[in-house]
């Protein structure tokens, strides 16, 4: 079922940036009893229902955890210089 697939893919991401299920709800500003229900599957999340600020708190998070052990000598301001 696709809501037991999700509630799968966010409980694997949350635990991969080492955040409790509290934590990770207190952060985009969702109870954590209801967001216990998302990541088993009982309830989904509504688009209409998550503010922009959480959704961008949310990919900050997964961008964090995506790129955390990336190490370069290039940093924001020179990737866009142009050449």
């Amino acid at each position: 079922m696709i809501t037991e697939d999700f509630g799968n893919r966010i409980k694997e991401l949350r635990q991969k940036t080492g955040l409790s299920q509290e934590k990770f709800a207190l952060k985009i500003g969702m109870d954590r009893t209801y967001f216990a229900s998302v990541e088993v599957g009982k309830r989904n999340i509504a688009i209409c229902n998550i503010s922009l600020k959480k959704m961008i708190d949310i990919f900050i998070m997964i961008c964090y955890y995506i790129f955390r052990h990336y190490k370069s000598d290039t940093t924001a301001a020179s990737f866009f210089e142009t050449k």
